[in-house]
């Protein structure tokens, strides 16, 4: 589907299945280090927005089917220059075997009205009215999403039907957009029209991941594709892959009918799609995370990462930056080894978020910094979606700590050992769905 409204991604998809195969020919088992080709080719990310927590409450009853949770709290507002008026967290499978099965994600913006830094009282009051009269998802979806998640799944037409239902919910729209108000709310913020101005959702971009992003940029470009102007998250250099690199070819200009004040139809465009891929490396301690997070505010250049990370994996353990996990094998003569291999980070970061949001905008749009912003943290998103909000930390770290536990009842030592020998011998795994 939307291959079909987006023809420029069935383009990102052929590049990107080139250069991955061009990278497991030319670097054999090792390419497939973090997640088997397989796995990495099926890979995929979405990106919807919504208007209300009503609206978000539906979306999770909607993955929720599909054994997806929300998880992690992202706030946009403060990520970037420009007016991105949105909190967000992300619907995924949090067991490690369900996301070898399922490798997909939809990172999931919800609309702030309250936060007077981007809306007035009065153009909240109107905007909330508008969101409250629109239905997204209709009451057969809904029931049918309810039962899947109660029974673990549904029969065969039921599910085709869900899966028809809930395609056609995420479709772009084809009904006239008010002009003026769409044109009202995009002086304060392209996302914000992009939500509030319309009667529905649609999928805003649809992410695969690749092996070699810097690759793909280049290609992708010589194909005469314009792509933003930079690749988002950490530089290239030659130590460990570590979060997120993104990237993504510019919003394009989609026909739609709009209806102006004199009630007429005319035609004209919008830019609000794009075209987004990714690389994902290894996830990242609480430590990890927060010299990243200074090393991107210093300017994220190969220079600075030399000097915030260890240029291997094992000093990401010895300095603990790293989740890794361990498994016992053989190594074919009998004697046990144990096998240290690096936990797939598969969250988001806010900042390379609203950095390829804000690479895609027309206009800055309006913030009036002097305001104060409305209160939004993860308690408020776990309310708000009416399920428990995953803590990505948490997930990791329960992660390692079975993976240590199975470990060590094999070999009849205590995990907290294993853990605490980071120069325990390692193989590389040519299939790691981490």
């Amino acid at each position: 589907m939307y291959g079909r409204e987006v023809p420029a991604y069935t383009t990102l998809l052929e590049v990107s299945h080139d250069v991955n195969a061009d990278v497991v020919r030319a670097r054999g088992a090792d390419a497939e280090r973090l997640g088997s080709i397989d796995r990495v080719t099926a890979e995929r990310h979405g990106a919807i927005r919504v208007g209300t927590p009503a609206e978000l409450q539906q979306v999770a009853r909607i993955f929720g089917a599909m054994g997806m949770h929300p998880v992690g709290f992202y706030d946009l507002r403060d990520a970037s220059s420009s007016s991105v008026p949105v909190i967000s967290t992300a619907f995924r499978p949090i067991d490690r075997a369900e996301l070898a099965r399922n490798p997909f994600r939809v990172f999931t913006s919800m609309l702030v009205p309250s936060d007077r830094r981007f809306f007035s009282a009065d153009l909240q009051a109107r905007l909330e009215t508008f969101l409250d009269a629109r239905t997204l998802f209709g009451p057969e979806l809904l029931a049918l999403a309810d039962r899947a998640e109660a029974d673990g799944g549904l029969a065969g037409d039921d599910a085709a039907e869900f899966l028809r239902l809930a395609t056609a919910a995420f479709e772009l729209g084809r009904e006239p957009v008010d002009q003026a108000w769409y044109r009202e709310l995009e002086a304060v913020s392209a996302v914000a029209a992009d939500i509030g101005g319309v009667p529905s959702t649609h999928i805003n971009h649809l992410t695969p991941r690749v092996l070699d992003i810097d690759d793909l940029y280049a290609r992708m470009e010589a194909r005469g594709i314009t792509m933003i102007d930079a690749i988002q998250g950490p530089p290239l250099w030659e130590g460990p892959d570590v979060l997120l690199r993104q990237t993504s070819f510019r919003a394009l200009a989609e026909p739609r009918t709009f209806r102006t004040p004199d009630g007429d139809v005319v035609q004209d465009s919008l830019r609000v799609r794009f075209g987004e891929v990714e690389a994902r490396g290894i996830a990242l301690t609480r430590e990890g995370r927060a010299r990243y997070d200074a090393a991107i505010a210093e300017g994220a250049t190969p220079e600075v990462w030399r000097r915030t990370f260890p240029d291997t994996e094992a000093g990401l353990v010895e300095q603990g930056l790293g989740w890794f996990t361990y498994e016992v094998t053989d190594d074919g003569a009998g004697a046990p080894v144990v096998r240290r291999e690096p936990v797939v980070y598969e969250d988001f970061l806010p900042r390379s978020a609203a950095g390829i949001f804000q690479s895609n905008l027309t206009e800055e749009g309006s913030k009036d910094a002097s305001q104060a912003g409305a209160e939004r943290d993860a308690d408020w998103m776990a309310g708000a979606v009416g399920r428990e909000l995953h803590d990505p930390f948490d997930l990791y770290a329960a992660q390692v700590a079975a993976s240590l536990a199975a470990a060590a009842h094999r070999l009849g030592v205590a995990p907290e050992t294993l853990a605490a020998t980071p120069s325990v011998p390692t193989t590389t795994s040519t299939g790691a769905d981490a």
